[in-house]
This record gives C-alpha cells, structure tokens and sequence, in this order.
C-alpha cells in the first residue's frame, strides 16, 4: 500500500523505552484479544491462564501498575518505519471516522495509541506482547508492541503492510464500539450469561471491529488519497484468515473446539472484513442483528 505524504497521528505514545510507574489496583477486561492471549501462550510458552489473568487484572483484589499520570505525549514520527507507518495508520482512521460521526451528527474522540515493549500496564490491567495487539474500553487505548508484525509474518503466516492495517483498524474498531455504547451493552450481558453465551457475544463484537476495519480501509483509501496496490487486500483477508479462532486452535493443539471460541473462524473473520469494504458503512457491520454469521 502507498502511504506516501500521509499524516502522522498526534495521539500516538511511544513507551517503549518508559519506566517509574505508580501502582493503583486496575478491575476488568479488554476485549480486543481473548483468543489471541490463548495462542500467545501457546506460540510463547506463556501460561495463557496467565496472560488472560494479566489483561484481566487478576481480580478484584490485584494491585498492579499503572501509567504515572501527565506523562507527556510522544509520537512515532522519525523514530523507526513501522512506528512511523503505524502513526500514518492512525491518523488516517481519525479522519475517517470523525467523518463518519459526524455524517451521523455524533462527534468522534480519537483514540490514544501506546506502542511498548513486552509488557505495558494499562486500565484494564497488565498488557502482555504475547496476547498481541488489544484495546482497552477503560482508557480508550490501543495497545501495541510492534514485534507482533514480525510474528504475524513467521508465526501466523500474515505478512504485509496491509496486514498490519488492519490489525490497527480492527483495534480502533473497538473503539469506535466503544463510543457507540456497544461494548458496554455486550459486558452488561455477558454478566449475566453462559460461558458459551458470553463467547459467542465476543464472537460477535469482534467480527463487527472485523467489519469496521474493512469500513476504514475503503472510506480511507477514497478520501485520504492513498492507494490499494495489487494484492493489498488480499494480504488483510489472509491475515483474517488465519487469525480465526478454528486456525489458531488447529495449529496450536491440534482439536477445534468451537464453543470456545471468542473471535470467530477464518471463514467468519474474512466474510466480515470483506462486507465492510463492500458497504463502507457502520449499518453493514451490525453482527449483532445477524441470523447467520
């Protein structure tokens, strides 16, 4: 993809050189990444009951870190290629979606993004690289450690910039849920239900950010300028692909159990990023109304 002369996010925050935190005790869970702290452990050798129980905050009565407050804002921009790329990807879902709300005649608020190293503490407890990339509702995040691109290229066999595009949309799809009230309504229900219930709501809220990502990149590359090359897309639908939790699962242990599952199949994951594209539309994305994923 051509990203040529495109603007740099100012809300992206560079810590992965950052120490000296204070601690505060942090409850809950973000959504982003359930099944990938699973694999993350099993691709890692990370206990994936542990990463779970990191980004969770361990409970009630965890104490962990958390960012000392004001920290000043630093930005990607001539610190390497990927950061500076991601930053370009950023911006670029800023612009779309502020577009898009206020089309809707809503206002949208830009997410922060925090690139780090191995492990980060956020508001939704301790960020672990091995879970992979994950927002977090509570401070309205993206969390980021770009080695992940290196694993989605050796380990997940998703190579290309378009790829990596789409894990940032998918992430600020989240947050654009978040905004919408969406992620609230789905936690308030998965309290009150099933473990098979509760995951196939997460299904459900994660092949919507699919579908929004795939919103993003065609509202984008129509209104920003930049441009799809051969093959682009292609890269973004095989990272979906082999993302599904079907895949993951197979590689990973060898058996495919779908109540499981909280991030949907390949089959799913794809289809959904492929309806955003051809709708371009927050409408088109309501998995949630859907009889059939």
């Amino acid at each position: 993809m051509r990203m040529e002369g495109q603007d740099e996010s100012s809300n992206v925050e560079d810590e992965r050189g950052a120490s000296g935190f204070q601690f505060r005790p942090v409850h809950g869970i973000g959504l982003g990444t359930i099944a990938l702290a699973l694999i993350g452990g099993w691709i890692f050798g990370v206990n994936p009951l542990q990463i779970l129980g990191l980004l969770s905050g361990g409970g009630d009565n965890t104490t962990t870190q958390a960012p000392a407050p004001d920290r000043p804002l630093t930005t990607a921009s001539g610190q390497d290629p990927e950061a500076h790329f991601v930053s370009q990807i950023l911006r670029s879902t800023e612009v779309v979606w502020s577009d898009i709300f206020q089309a809707e005649g809503r206002t949208y608020e830009d997410p922060k993004l925090v690139l780090y190293r191995r492990s980060y503490p956020t508001a939704c407890g301790m960020g672990q690289a091995a879970a992979g990339p994950f927002y977090c509702s509570r401070d309205r995040r993206v969390y980021l450690d770009l080695e992940f691109f290196d694993e989605m290229s050796r380990q997940l066999h998703a190579p290309g910039q378009f790829a990596q595009a789409y894990v940032v949309a998918h992430e600020v799809g989240h947050h654009v849920q978040n905004l919408l009230g969406i992620i609230d309504r789905v936690d308030r229900e998965r309290e009150q239900a099933s473990e098979a219930r509760s995951n196939a709501l997460s299904v459900r809220l994660e092949l919507q950010a699919d579908c929004l990502a795939g919103v993003w990149a065609i509202r984008s590359q129509q209104e920003n300028g930049w441009r799809l090359e051969p093959g682009d897309l292609e890269t973004a639908l095989n990272a979906a692909s082999q993302i599904g939790d079907d895949t993951l699962e197979r590689r990973s242990r060898g058996v495919v159990v779908p109540d499981s599952f909280t991030h949907g199949t390949s089959e799913q994951r794809v289809r959904w990023l492929k309806r955003g594209v051809d709708t371009g539309a927050i409408a088109g994305c309501d998995t949630f109304g859907a009889e059939s994923l």
